[in-house]
């Protein structure tokens, strides 16, 4: 075990599917304790049969090994738990920290990572004349609110434990923003504004407890190889469309994007603050 965070304790949001799980392995391989917080243990499935389209949020794999068996067997029992909470919900997500320094001990470093995009599950974009109000409402809960609320809790658990030895920073937060926090794309306009607010919000939190020496950045994914982009990806045409915006060509690996989670939340950030980071195969560029 390398040993890069060693024995921190991670919280990580939305960790059973896509990035999220390379963020819980990524973190735990360089040897941090992992929460891996969720509403379910289990994958994403990617497809539904019938529509064709990316599946809806609530449909997983449950026969399909899950982030926290596999972390338990690649590190052990006592390196890993799972907290089911619901990231929209205030009595949940502190209930959830509260659950992780039970077992910990302590909260060292916070992925706000859990998100969806409701309008990648529908038959065909909508633009914001089409969006339904509770696409909107439940989008702007998860992405923005839940975000805020992980910040919330997090933070007054950092604020009153005692540094870790060795070390002069008091806690590392990440979160999961997006490129389209900084640009816009083709009809995503409740996940857009979301995200948008994320990175805000991260720029905000990160001046308000610089002095408390609590990192706070955010990682803006480009188009990734998840259950998110799943229409794209069922889309031969929408495929080679997002392919040749990328310099590298095509979609990233979610295991690419949590090596920037990593950096972010290790001692190597030390002069970084308040950076919505692009990680995103150069498509901002073109």
């Amino acid at each position: 075990m390398p040993g890069r965070i060693l024995d921190r304790v991670a919280f990580v949001t939305g960790g059973s599917s896509g990035l999220g799980r390379s963020i819980c392995l990524k973190l735990a391989s360089e040897g941090a304790k992992i929460c891996c917080v969720d509403l379910y243990e289990f994958p994403r499935n990617r497809t539904n049969p019938t529509t064709g389209k990316a599946d809806d949020y609530n449909n997983r794999l449950n026969e399909v090994e899950g982030t926290v068996s596999e972390l338990r067997k690649l590190y052990g029992d006592d390196r890993v738990t799972f907290v089911k909470a619901d990231v929209t919900n205030a009595q949940d997500v502190e209930g959830t920290v509260a659950k992780c320094v039970e077992v910990f001990g302590r909260l060292d470093i916070l992925c706000c990572n859990a998100g969806i995009s409701v309008e990648s599950t529908h038959p065909r974009p909508l633009g914001v004349h089409e969006t339904s109000e509770s696409d909107w409402d439940k989008t702007m809960a998860i992405n923005a609110k839940g975000v805020f609320l992980g910040c919330k809790y997090g933070i007054a658990q950092m604020l009153k434990q005692d540094l870790l030895p060795g070390s002069k920073d008091r806690g590392w937060i990440v979160n999961t923003a997006s490129i389209q926090g900084l640009i816009a794309y083709y009809n995503t306009p409740a996940y857009t504004a979301s995200k948008g607010a994320v990175a805000q919000l991260t720029k905000q939190v990160a001046l308000d407890y610089a002095p408390h020496r609590i990192h706070c950045n955010s990682i803006c994914p480009g188009f990734l190889r998840t259950t998110m982009t799943q229409n794209l990806q069922n889309d031969p045409d929408s495929q080679a469309d997002i392919d040749r915006r990328h310099p590298f060509g095509g979609m990233g690996d979610p295991d690419e994007v949590a090596k920037s989670v990593l950096f972010l939340a290790s001692d190597d950030v030390g002069w970084v603050q308040g950076v919505n980071l692009p990680v995103d195969g150069g498509y901002m560029i073109m």
